[in-house]
Order: C-alpha cells, then structure tokens, then sequence
C-alpha cells in the first residue's frame, strides 16, 4: 500500500507541545480501520502499537515514524499500563504527536478511560479516534444480528476479564435480562461465566457462539447450547483472542450464506467464507 502524507503544523512542532490520538483499529480486518484513523496515522511521528493491531496499520504511517510495540496480552509478558501513560506523556512533551494505536475502540474495554485521564493530568491536549469494536463486528462476520425484533430488544458488553479483587458482573440481572450477552476477553473463564449464568436462570439450551479471530483469514467459530459450549471449545482447542455471543439471535446464525457447517450434531462448527 501507498503511504498517505499529512501535515498538521501545531501538533509535530518540536518546539510546541505535542498531542496524543487515541485510535482504535478496529477488530482485525485492516478495511475496517476508519479513514480518520488513516489520517491521523499519517501525521504521527511516535506510534504505540498495541499486540492485538494489526500491523498492515504500519502501511499507513510516514517511514520517519517511531514505532513502538507496547503490547498487553493475558498469560504473557505485557508493558505494564503505568509505562504506556509514562511514554504518551514523555513524548507529548518532547513536542511528538503520539498515535497510541489499540484494537477496536479505545473505549470499549481497552483502558482508553485510564490513558484519557493520565493525559488530562499531565496537562497533554488528547483526542480520541472511535474504532469499530469487535463486540459489533465480530458476531456480524460469522452472521448473527445483535439485535432482532424478534428475539433481542437490547444487547449487553461485559468484560470475562476483572481485576483480581474488582467486583464481579451481576450475572443474575444479565441472566434476566434477555439480552444478547457479548462477552469479550471471556474465553479463559468461560466454564465460569456458563455456570455463574446458568446458576442465575439462563437457560443451559440457550444458544452461544465462541469466535475467533474474528474478521480474519483465520476465523472459525462453534455455535452450541450454552451448557455445551465450554467442551466443544476445549475439544476444539479455540485460543484467544474471542468474542462470545449468548442469547437467542445465535440461532440465526445459520441462515447466513457466509457460513458453512463443518461439524453436525448438537454444536455447528463454522468458518467464514472469505
């Protein structure tokens, strides 16, 4: 891909204060990267690049960029959150502008509230570019509608990811809901959550969705029962990144022609034509 150029005077002036972009980048698939995003890529002079981007990003950036790698991912050695607000600052006041570069939208689960209030702090002028979230996206690749007139008048974010001593969801008010439950960062406590759910009055036959790697070449997702769904991902060996989708709009994931069964019987492995 081409490089696109862009000038904005007041904001890479070493000699001014610099600026901080908060971009998402959406949920994988580099067409669903914004314009603005693209944009804002190409005035940057210091990218921090989250683990989850994808770097066909980089084909966006001006080649002086700096590009720096401060990736978080569970299980794994990961930049410690108080370092990336210490960078953002650090360069902002050295006259860069900043593009701290994160997966889907900066504030839909990805600690864009903690940057944005570090920034404000420090005195650092910072704007946020939205990304499509891959709450919204991933479910529509594989064909389930979060909403539906017919089955789903709301639909509910909850992280499967809390701090260690942080309060839990109220799984009996989700469970009561009738709410599409999409559940991001899930995978790894999804025996949790089925139970907690279950335990609270959700059906154990209400139909769930594991995908990963969701708008990727490499996507593949298994659609079962909920009180199901924890073996066949096990049996299945789905790893993370994945977006969990639990209510009655799953089912409707087999009339969409982008699928394709793979594995008849009580769960339906699919995968995307692409």
């Amino acid at each position: 891909m081409s490089r696109p150029t862009g000038q904005n005077p007041g904001i890479n002036n070493r000699n001014s204060p610099g600026k901080v972009f908060l971009i998402g980048a959406g949920p994988g698939d580099i067409e669903l990267l914004t314009l603005k995003a693209v944009r804002v890529l190409a005035l940057a002079d210091v990218i921090l690049l989250d683990e989850l981007v994808n770097p066909a990003v980089l084909d966006f950036v001006k080649e002086s960029a700096e590009i720096v790698k401060v990736g978080k991912r569970g299980g794994r050695k990961s930049t410690e959150q108080d370092e990336i607000h210490h960078l953002m600052i650090a360069f902002a006041r050295a006259g860069r502008c900043v593009a701290r570069v994160k997966g889907g939208d900066p504030f839909i689960f990805g600690r864009g509230g903690e940057e944005i209030e570090a920034l404000k702090q420090a005195g650092i002028a910072v704007e946020v570019v939205s990304g499509v979230t891959a709450g919204i996206a991933v479910p529509a690749s594989v064909g389930i509608p979060l909403s539906h007139r017919d089955h789903a008048h709301s639909v509910v974010f909850v992280t499967g990811h809390n701090k260690p001593d942080g309060e839990q969801p109220n799984w009996r008010a989700l469970a009561e809901s009738g709410s599409t439950l999409v559940i991001y960062m899930g995978l790894t406590n999804l025996a949790f959550i089925a139970e907690k759910l279950i335990e609270s009055g959700l059906s154990s036959t209400t139909s769930a969705c594991v995908i990963e790697n969701g708008t990727l070449a490499e996507q593949r997702s298994v659609v079962a029962p909920l009180i199901q769904l924890v073996q066949k991902a096990k049996e299945l060996e789905f790893r993370s990144p994945a977006i969990i989708v639990i209510g009655e709009v799953v089912g409707l994931a087999g009339d969409s022609e982008a699928l394709v069964p793979e594995v008849a019987g009580d769960s339906m492995m699919v995968e995307t034509r692409r």
